[in-house]
């Protein structure tokens, strides 16, 4: 049976988008304490099925799919830019294609809006009215106000009309910059992307015996199984060391191992990659925040969308992505390697800041290890030293060495040179996933 959490979270699924929501509203209908409606409401909020504004209220939005990452509804665009909704509450769930700023004649401005886009103006109740006509939204910059007879046409088009004490220019760069971090979290691959669910999993009960691991073993190839109570919750793990040499009879619960490591849908690729990695696990339970079963991942999963990331383009820019795009091999067989110091990779001092610094390191080190064949590395420990500050249009040479390498570690030192004069260094301790 679910629990009072999942109904809430149902019952919040089953309304219509841009319907309202409230704490006391949800817990009057569902029977349940303010307390257990604000906590499923939130989670709603974490599962991107409702947004709060400010003034406004929290509202039933759409959930957005991966591939429409980049596309922000009305409701987050209020919360980026500080905004008071004026009219057209009803709308704030709808999706903007594209923004137009109004910075032309009306003519050529109304060339350029179209319907699911959003108009930013200032003071122009003209255009105002135009939009809305058009389907388009409008976000008044400048703080300023606009008449009621557009506040009207708002609510009956159900298009949004918003005001913010922000210019022009510098909402425009706000919503751009908004977009383009949706592009780099669409990049980013979650548990939640690529593991086994439950309805297709492999899983045992805590009153199975060991007979019937061995049965499910025969099914299904696998050698590893979660192992679940009467409501799902993950007790266990049950591998082939576990059962060998076992009575068939014995139960399962009797030999699993108990307090696994598990997972959770929203837990990064590289999070879980670390964590089989260092534990020497093949298998770990998804689980949600109760501890119920959702799937299984295994490493080769994580392998697999590891391998799969590497030949994908890249969209938006990380820092880590700006280190690697400038790290440049030399021309010679030594594992050496060149580097500019651009505006990006500097502190307001203008010299290399310690996070892009700690990124050449560690990007160096992982070419060094390619080179040798080694693998992709996990940084488990990583000491640096800053001798001498790099400042702006330096340009660097850095030198990774081995040290010391296993099976499953490396241990890797890096000098840094700026002007033939040692700049700085580091030594990372990593573990190593084979490739």
């Amino acid at each position: 049976m679910a629990t009072k959490h999942e109904q809430i979270i149902q019952h919040i699924l089953s309304l219509s988008v841009g319907h309202k929501i409230s704490v006391r509203q949800i817990a009057k209908e569902l029977g349940v304490s303010d307390g257990t409606a604000y906590r499923a409401i939130k989670e709603a909020e974490n599962q991107g099925i409702v947004s709060t504004i400010e003034r406004v209220g929290t509202i039933r939005i759409e959930r957005k799919n991966r591939e429409n990452f980049e596309r922000l509804s009305f409701a987050e665009v209020i919360n980026i830019i500080d905004g008071q909704v004026l009219g057209g509450k009803t709308g704030l769930h709808k999706t903007l294609n594209k923004f137009v700023i109004g910075a032309m004649q009306l003519d050529a401005m109304m060339r350029y809006t179209e319907a699911n886009s959003l108009l930013i103006i200032g003071n122009r109740v003209e255009a105002h009215e135009l939009a809305l006509n058009e389907g388009a939204a409008v976000l008044i910059t400048g703080g300023f106000d606009t008449e009621d007879h557009i506040k009207r046409l708002a609510d009956e088009k159900e298009l949004p009309i918003i005001s913010t004490s922000y210019d022009t220019f510098t909402v425009a760069a706000m919503i751009n910059r908004a977009i383009y971090d949706q592009l780099i979290k669409k990049e980013i691959v979650f548990v939640g992307d690529i593991f086994t669910p439950y309805e297709v999993s492999w899983f045992l009960q805590a009153g199975d015996t060991v007979g019937e691991w061995y049965e499910l073993n025969e099914k299904s190839g696998h050698t590893r199984f979660p192992v679940i109570d009467d409501s799902n919750r993950v007790l266990g793990m049950v591998t082939s060391k576990d059962v060998v040499a076992k009575e068939a009879s014995l139960l399962i619960d009797k030999v699993m191992s108990k307090n696994p490591q598990v997972v959770q849908a929203k837990t990064s690729l590289a999070s879980v990659a670390h964590m089989m990695v260092w534990e020497g696990i093949e298998v770990v339970p998804v689980v949600d925040q109760a501890s119920r079963l959702q799937g299984v991942i295994s490493r080769q999963d994580v392998l697999k969308a590891l391998q799969q990331i590497q030949r994908q383009p890249q969209v938006g820019e990380t820092i880590d992505d700006i280190v690697s795009r400038s790290l440049i091999d030399s021309e010679d067989d030594k594992p050496v390697y060149h580097a500019d110091v651009t505006p990006q990779m500097t502190n307001q001092l203008g010299t290399l800041s310690n996070g892009v610094f700690t990124s050449l390191i560690t990007e160096a080190s992982s070419r060094l290890l390619m080179h040798y064949k080694k693998g992709d590395l996990v940084v488990e420990n990583l000491t640096v030293y800053f001798l001498k500050p790099m400042q702006i249009d330096s340009k660097l040479v850095i030198k990774p060495k081995l040290l010391e390498a296993g099976r499953m570690y490396a241990k890797i030192e890096v000098e840094v040179y700026n002007e033939r004069k040692i700049a700085g260094k580091g030594l990372i301790m990593a573990q190593l996933i084979d490739r």
